[in-house]
């Protein structure tokens, strides 16, 4: 078993300590065309670096990966808000101006552009683009590319790019292969997140429309290009052997891999027999008591498929119930509080997961960015609150901590405290049903996926629960295609909500839970969160011009998101589990990030 364990002093030593020195000395450097640029302090490869930490430059080349995924695809267009589309495209066949080192909390290397050029303000960017960069089809990129891609995403693309694209003024070719964007808002993160914007070819999409989901799929200069697909059922991508970033020093010992395939399966439990039965050749156990269970089949007894816990040193982030709060029967605080009473943690734990999972406690736990959120807010932290004190809720200042029961099926404390919870809110129980003072029962719908088995399980129990309440909620179950228009539309009561979070969190926390997108389809804000306190700690964040003033504010944030109680929380693992085929290997330097983007099948490569 290979592990590389992290701990929050590597992460300080790397992300923040002596950050700010090597700052002052990059803004008494002024602007500069740079090989890479940090979101704090600089980069930690040098300008010949001769691969990334994490990646084996001598690894083979060649072979196959077959890999399952629960659900189904109808579109090849994975930068719009409609349709389903197929797994891969993005991250295999198009590519950005610059690349993430996933050993490093945020720092970003050339890879379409040669360099990129800021102010110490980061009031503009600039890149370069590299001499030779080609599309797929031999085409090369351009500096016209990059403006027309960066507009269409902004503009007609998926609401994820709007909001970096309204933060742009002006957009100028200030060179044959060069490019400035100036901005309109001070935002020290936008550098970073222009550089992994995803650089498209203008003239395919002239005369289309770039908003209609299709099977056309988007010519990209990535690693890849599709070999064949099937409609929801498959798709395979072949290593293009014009690639042009095949001896670029960041993409050495990446992208080994000869074809990668993904089979789709009815759901996770049909992905997990397939696997066995050796037709896919890894799998990612999330159930830890299914991992120690549930893996004693010929193939692991014989060593044709290894077992592997992979250790990483990123936030927690959040999963669970989110309660949709554009429903009014939400929409009280006091009720949310009272359904997170009501759902017995240590229960579904040790039932579903023979109680091996730390709860989420807070959505940056697990890391140096998580500060106590169970005691009273001190220092700048309980600064930068008061001014939103008026709007808060309680816990945010005082500290919260969620309710711990004793992990009986009756859970009588935390009924007892949602039930005076609701009364306080003006519900009660008529007739055997809680009802509010017009007589209208209290009865909502939790809406699940088809294949998310542990969820479903977790939501029958949860539903027992709350009929003890008076309570009636049902779990409705639909396809992945139902799912993602109903989820796109806010059409749900709560449903199963997750959010990976980095370990610099910045622009993406606007789409997470920004109240610019309450009403915006297509928006992450699935809780419709509507916060100035969140609005404007993400902005203060986005602005933080040191290492110390960033981790304030985000533990500031954290307080607020968590004091919200806008999720139903569940737990998290430490580790990630991964099976695969003995022929599947990969380097023994694990990134700071884990098994997340980046890693499976990007630095893996296949030996027999």
């Amino acid at each position: 078993m290979k592990q590389d364990f992290f701990t929050p002093l590597r992460l300080g030593l790397r992300a923040l300590g002596a950050a700010a020195i090597l700052g002052l000395a990059a803004a008494a450097a002024g602007a500069e065309p740079r090989h890479g640029i940090a979101m704090y302090g600089e980069p930690a490869l040098p300008p010949d670096f001769v691969s990334l930490p994490q990646a084996n430059p001598d690894a083979p080349q060649g072979g196959r990966i077959v890999l399952g995924e629960a659900g189904s695809y109808d579109s090849l267009n994975p930068f719009i808000v409609k349709g389903s589309p197929a797994t891969g495209i993005a991250a295999l066949t198009v590519e950005t101006l610059m690349g993430r080192n996933y050993d490093e909390p945020f720092t970003l290397y050339g890879l379409l552009a040669e360099s990129v050029e800021t102010d110490p303000a980061r009031t503009w960017v600039e890149f370069t683009l590299r001499e030779g960069v080609r599309f797929s089809d031999g085409s090369p990129v351009t500096v016209e590319d990059v403006i027309w891609s960066f507009e269409k995403l902004g503009v007609d693309g998926h609401t994820r790019y709007s909001a970096a694209w309204k933060k742009i003024a002006k957009s100028e070719q200030t060179g044959p292969r060069s490019v400035r964007f100036t901005f309109n808002t001070e935002d020290r993160e936008l550098p970073l997140i222009l550089g992994l914007r995803p650089i498209l070819k203008k003239a395919q999409w002239e005369g289309k429309d770039f908003t209609v989901a299709g099977l056309e799929a988007p010519i990209g200069s990535g690693p890849y290009v599709i070999d064949s697909f099937e409609p929801g059922r498959a798709i395979a991508y072949k290593k293009n052997p014009d690639w042009w970033g095949k001896d670029l020093p960041f993409n050495r010992g990446l992208y080994n891999i000869g074809e990668i395939r993904y089979e789709y399966f009815g759901d996770s439990l049909v992905v997990f027999e397939a696997f066995k039965a050796g037709d896919i050749m890894s799998y990612r156990e999330a159930n830890p008591a299914k991992w120690a269970a549930n893996y004693d089949f010929p193939a692991i007894a014989s060593g044709d498929v290894i077992k592997a816990e992979i250790p990483h040193s990123r936030p927690s982030g959040i999963e669970g119930f989110a309660f949709n709060m554009r429903k009014p029967v939400f929409a009280d605080w006091r009720v949310r509080e009272a359904l997170i009473q009501t759902f017995n943690f240590e229960l579904v734990n040790q039932t579903l997961n023979a109680g091996a999972l730390p709860r989420i406690s807070s959505y940056f736990g697990n890391s140096v960015l998580a500060g106590d959120v169970t005691n009273p807010a001190a220092g700048p932290v309980l600064a930068l609150l008061e001014p939103y004190k008026d709007s808060l809720l309680p816990g945010a200042l005082e500290g919260y901590s969620l309710p711990v029961s004793d992990g009986s099926v009756t859970n009588r404390a935390g009924l007892r405290k949602a039930t005076a919870l609701l009364e306080e809110a003006g519900w009660t129980v008529q007739d055997g049903v809680l009802a509010n003072a017009a007589g209208e029962p209290f009865a909502f719908e939790i809406l699940l996926q088809i294949g998310a088995d542990d969820s479903i399980a977790t939501a029958n129990i949860y539903v027992e629960a709350l009929k003890a309440l008076g309570i009636a909620a049902k779990v409705t179950v639909v396809d992945s295609a139902q799912y993602k228009e109903r989820t796109t539309g806010f059409d749900f009561d709560m449903t199963h909500y997750i959010r990976s979070l980095s370990l610099s969190p910045g622009n993406e926390q606007t789409l997470y839970w920004g109240s610019s997108g309450v009403n915006e389809p297509g928006s992450r804000n699935w809780m419709g969160v509507n916060s100035p306190a969140v609005d404007g700690l993400i902005a203060t964040m986005l602005t933080a011009d040191t290492p110390e003033a960033f981790t304030q504010t985000v533990q500031a944030l954290d307080r607020v998101l968590i004091s919200g109680r806008y999720v139903v929380p569940f737990g998290y693992s430490p580790v990630s589990r991964l099976a695969y085929a003995k022929s599947l290997h990969y380097p023994d330097h694990v990134p700071l990030y884990g098994d997340w983007l980046g890693f499976q099948p990007d630095v893996w490569w296949v030996q027999e």
